[in-house]
């Protein structure tokens, strides 16, 4: 008697499926907040049923660390594309304007923001969003380092940790801020970057 085939998934739609899963979460997590939003919401907004997500995502927080991973995965990108830049420094103080818009931008910084809060509370998320930024900086600060001293400048241990601790605070606390002051003059906003950023990583 031949046993019938266990039925294969396709890697494809079932990667489809956890990008469908992930853009309902995205949408239920800007409305609710991580804690406020259920599974149940999530497959409404997906268009699944709750059964069908767990194939994909066997909790909310396996939902939210595969937001941490792609967040850490767009972070990679942007350095990559950085460290192939003619000069990477002046480039950074150049491209302000559309770095500044994203921070500026509830499409961009919503989820972020969540993700943060949800690190406060949650351990396992705490953890991994250090491994991330640790992997971010181990291909951030080499960049820094060697841009730095191609100029003459010094380029110390702890210099180095200063000048860059600042520079990422920067960015990350102005969605706080925005939320603070709303309606912020964005070209007065562009031009104090662009002095800061030339103070760090110029002088």
């Amino acid at each position: 008697m031949n046993t019938p085939a266990k039925r294969r998934t396709d890697p494809e739609r079932a990667q489809s499926r956890r990008n469908q899963v992930l853009q309902a979460a995205a949408v239920c997590f800007a409305r609710s907040g991580f804690h406020g939003a259920s599974m149940s919401e999530i497959s409404k907004q997906a268009g699944m049923s709750a059964g069908h997500i767990y194939n994909y995502f066997d909790s909310k927080d396996a939902i939210i660390m595969a937001f941490v991973d792609l967040q850490s995965e767009h972070v990679m990108t942007q350095l990559s594309e950085l460290d192939s830049k003619d000069d990477p420094l002046q480039s950074m103080i150049d491209e302000a304007p559309r770095h500044i818009d994203e921070s500026l931008d509830p499409h961009f910084f919503e989820l972020p923001m969540e993700m943060c809060a949800e690190a406060a509370r949650n351990p396992r998320i705490a953890e991994a969003m250090r491994a991330a930024d640790v992997e971010a900086m181990a291909r951030f600060r080499p960049i820094i380092k060697r841009e730095r001293e191609r100029r003459g400048l010094a380029a110390d241990d702890a210099l180095l940790d200063g000048r860059i601790n600042t520079l990422v605070s920067l960015f990350h606390g102005l969605p706080v801020r925005a939320l603070h002051v709303p309606g912020m003059h964005r070209d007065a906003l562009v031009e104090g970057y662009r002095v800061a950023l030339k103070a760090l990583l110029l002088t």
